[in-house]
């Protein structure tokens, strides 16, 4: 009986071990979605600054192409509308709908076209000129993501290590 009364209590040591470790990596968890979540939207923006990319050069590579109605990318008004609303319905079942504030991973870079204007005879819509601008200041963002991206896991980096290098 006596060896019994041990099984319990060292069963009981072991579930207190295995709660607490539980407790621990909830509270790890915690720190690194605090952590990750900003580079998540930073990654989101570097993805729409890429298709923005590929969107600019599409328009310039058919800038004289008879009725060719260029594209434009949509991400940042739906990335601030999702950031912004913080209000969010509670669903209790799987075929509610969603109400309230989407979620960050939700937003998605959009393509659409532009075809409401046209700038020659020929229906052409595409300004070279202003697709030439619009490449370079998505370039700038670009680079700009890409170093602040490369300075939080950085800093992630040096956080892991305890500052030593």
């Amino acid at each position: 009986m006596g060896q019994s009364l041990n099984k319990k209590e060292d069963s009981k040591d072991i579930c207190r071990n295995i709660m607490d470790k539980s407790r621990n990596l909830e509270e790890a968890e915690d720190l690194l979605g605090k952590l990750f979540s900003k580079t998540q939207v930073l990654e989101k923006a570097l993805d729409a600054a890429w298709l923005r990319n590929e969107v600019i050069s599409h328009n310039i590579a058919n800038a004289d192409t008879p009725g060719y109605k260029k594209y434009q990318v949509v991400f940042e008004d739906e990335l601030k509308a999702a950031m912004s609303n913080n209000i969010k319905g509670k669903k209790t079942r799987s075929k509610h709908l969603d109400i309230g504030a989407s979620s960050i991973d939700n937003v998605t870079p959009r393509i659409v076209p532009t075809g409401n204007t046209k700038m020659r005879v020929d229906e052409n819509n595409v300004d070279m000129d202003t697709e030439m601008a619009n490449l370079a200041k998505n370039t700038i963002m670009y680079n700009a993501l890409i170093q602040k991206i490369s300075g939080d896991l950085r800093r992630i980096k040096n956080a892991i290590n305890e500052g030593r290098g």
